[in-house]
């Protein structure tokens, strides 16, 4: 590594929903600058007008706090190389542009959209380039004075670059290793649009080189538009403050075949976002992994295995872990299968690894929205560490903790009716004096109940999975015990008769 100091940047543009693969790229880019005692830039690229969504520049901003992902220099931060939103840096991008046209490595061009679309429909595979550019309308083909007429009379135009013929230009990737573009094979490309903003090409070299972006992690989708950006490096002279690139594998489709898309999600029933996202144009809500119950510290250490490993077995990494450890040579080529299931058991490995406080206020907005409203908060406490290791994902604590400040409202009466007998009846209705006559700790609790149920004659699971039925109201949660103990005697004693009346009704 150079002695120039780490910069990168996370450059998205504020269209919709943050998928997950771009928050992958922000966790290699900020995992990498930690590392390596850098900064990390957010940086807005809203040149296209066109696609800009209302919110969407806020809703990624949510996104990275939600991950803790939180940039050193961004449009809400500030920072030394301000302004961070592409929009707002209009006129700077001009001058680039102009510059190239004087050196002769790009021109105007003022071809209509009826006559690009005519040329398209002459020639299927069409590209304006070294093949069609002399028979287009542009600075290239026309006199000097027809030129001089058109920008003096303000015709609509674009900038180009004039992409060279049968060159070969070649670039190191810092995870693919020499990667060579045959040039004839490049279009050339727009760089300033006719409403005078940049398009992607000229605006990311632009603002790289005058923010000192030192490295530059982009998923491989971004591989067809380097020829395109190292030629620009090259003309503005800039070529030896290049970044070094790193093109990120995508992430694929459960089956492998594919990059994995918002659609995927809703065909197989998982999120692709990191947070929901409502489009305010349709009002579609597409769900995102903190709605659905992740843990922001599970979502990032699920993302950094996809592609990534550190060359031992070990899966669970905190974030500090993960920075000490990431290197980007061991960042794969190939794509990573999204699992879900492996997804999910991140989170539950995550939840378990929680303690009860840094969990309670995450588990008593579950409650309210199943209906619960918590009080007392030692006791949501308990609750927490008796039943987190059941829980996937933060929704699963509304049923596996609603029924410690609620009695069942309804019994899995299937279960137990079919084999109720009188004398269960009689077994439950002595189990309450037994268990009036003993401390409510779960072990003296558990000893009665056998005790008695060894007296009457009953297996074990004849009668504790009614009791269980009766205390929670279905075949779930911790050890039985447990939540007697927890929901003390009197509660205890009121849902053994609930229970009873409900067991022993006639049909």
């Amino acid at each position: 590594m150079s002695d120039k100091k780490v910069r990168v940047r996370f450059a998205p543009s504020p269209t919709g929903g943050l998928h997950l693969g771009g928050v992958r790229t922000v966790l290699f880019n900020y995992l990498f600058a930690k590392k390596n005692g850098g900064d990390f830039v957010l940086r807005i690229e809203d040149t296209d007008q066109t696609r800009y969504v209302e919110g969407a520049e806020k809703y990624i901003a949510d996104c990275l706090q939600w991950c803790g992902l939180i940039p050193d220099e961004s449009p809400a931060i500030g920072g030394s190389f301000a302004p961070y939103r592409q929009s707002e840096r209009k006129p700077i991008y001009r001058e680039y542009a102009e510059r190239l046209v004087s050196q002769g490595h790009a021109y105007y061009a003022f071809d209509t959209p009826e006559e690009l679309d005519a040329k398209r429909k002459e020639f299927p595979n069409f590209q304006y380039g070294h093949q069609h550019r002399g028979s287009m309308r542009n600075s290239l083909s026309l006199p000097l004075q027809d030129v001089e007429t058109l920008l003096h009379n303000g015709t609509p135009h674009v900038i180009r670059i004039k992409v060279p013929e049968s060159e070969t230009v070649t670039f190191t990737d810092m995870i693919r290793g020499d990667v060579s573009f045959e040039t004839s094979l490049v279009d050339d490309k727009v760089l300033l649009k006719a409403d005078g903003m940049p398009t992607y090409h000229l605006a990311v070299v632009v603002d790289d080189y005058l923010m000192k972006i030192s490295h530059a992690f982009r998923g491989e989708e971004w591989l067809p538009s380097a020829p395109v950006h190292l030629l620009l490096w090259e003309y503005l002279g800039w070529k030896a403050d290049m970044p070094q690139w790193a093109h990120l594998p995508l992430i694929l489709k459960p089956d492998g075949h594919g990059k994995l898309s918002k659609r995927d999600g809703a065909r197989l029933g998982f999120p692709v976002y990191a947070m929901s996202w409502t489009d305010p144009k349709t009002g579609e809500l597409t769900p995102g992994f903190r709605e659905l119950g992740f843990l922001p510290e599970a979502f990032l250490n699920m993302l950094a295995m996809l592609g990534w490993n550190d060359g031992t077995e070990q899966e669970i990494f905190t974030l500090d872990e993960l920075i000490e450890k990431f290197s980007i040579e061991r960042v794969s080529k190939a794509g990573a299968k999204f699992d879900f299931e492996k997804a999910k058991w991140y989170n539950a490995e995550w939840i378990k690894r929680q303690d009860a406080e840094s969990l309670k206020l995450k588990v008593a907005e579950v409650l309210k929205a199943n209906g619960v409203i918590v009080n007392n908060e030692a006791y949501l406490l308990k609750i927490i560490d008796l039943i987190k290791d059941r829980c996937v994902v933060l929704a699963d604590f509304g049923p596996q903790a609603s029924y410690f400040f609620q009695a069942p409202a309804s019994y899995d009466v299937n279960s137990v009716k079919p084999k109720w007998t009188d004398a269960k009846t009689a077994f439950f209705n002595e189990l309450k004096e037994t268990l009036s006559y003993s401390s409510f700790e779960p072990a003296d609790l558990e000893t009665r109940f056998k005790a008695l149920t060894e007296a009457k004659g009953f297996k074990i699971g004849d009668v504790m999975l009614p009791f269980r039925i009766m205390l929670v109201g279905g075949k779930f949660g911790p050890h039985v015990f447990d939540i007697a103990a927890l929901l003390g005697e009197s509660e205890t004693l009121r849902r053994i008769d609930k229970a009873l009346e409900v067991f022993t009704a006639t049909e």
